[in-house]
């Protein structure tokens, strides 16, 4: 089982936080300094230049940034060796519901674990927030179809169907 983290910058409501949630109920280790994620891991960045596939299903652990992108030191984050951007998806959280590319961190770890084939895990991490679900059901088509996909190549023209 591939170790899920989260780099957890304090920014959003604790009351809220899709990853203290999931680091509660186990599924994920919270750092709160880059400097002190795991070097090898496959960090979701939605600025990176590859799109995530199921080709990078033999990486050894993924970390999503859960933080404000206003904040952010991207210098930190653009220098990480392993970075990818999900696919198109659209957000089912209540924030921003029906928005395209603006998901929750719970979101994002779901659809990676998706793709590359982990449906339930997936679906286990989305089952700690009541409208998790909905997510898989917004965007079974594409997640289905990302899942197929070879690499990334695939992956990007899959998403072409969307936008």
């Amino acid at each position: 089982m591939i170790p899920l983290y989260a780099y957890r910058d304090n920014s959003c409501d604790p009351r809220k936080c899709t990853v203290k949630k999931l680091e509660k109920a186990g599924f994920l280790k919270i750092f709160t300094k880059i400097s002190r994620i795991p070097r090898n891991t496959l960090l979701l960045d939605p600025t990176a230049e590859q799109a995530f596939s199921p080709a990078d299903k033999n990486i050894r652990s993924i970390t999503v940034l859960d933080c404000s992108w206003v904040v952010l030191d991207t210098g930190k984050v653009s220098s990480w060796r392993i970075r990818r951007a999900l696919p198109f998806l659209v957000a089912a959280n209540p924030v921003n519901f029906g928005k395209p590319c603006v998901l929750s961190s719970i979101e994002a770890l779901a659809a990676a674990l998706f793709i590359m084939g982990d449906r339930e895990r997936a679906s286990d991490i989305l089952s700690k927030v009541s409208w998790g679900i909905r997510f898989l059901e917004v965007n079974r088509e594409p997640l289905e179809l990302y899942a197929n996909a070879k690499d990334s190549t695939d992956v990007i023209k899959i998403q072409d169907l969307f936008f």
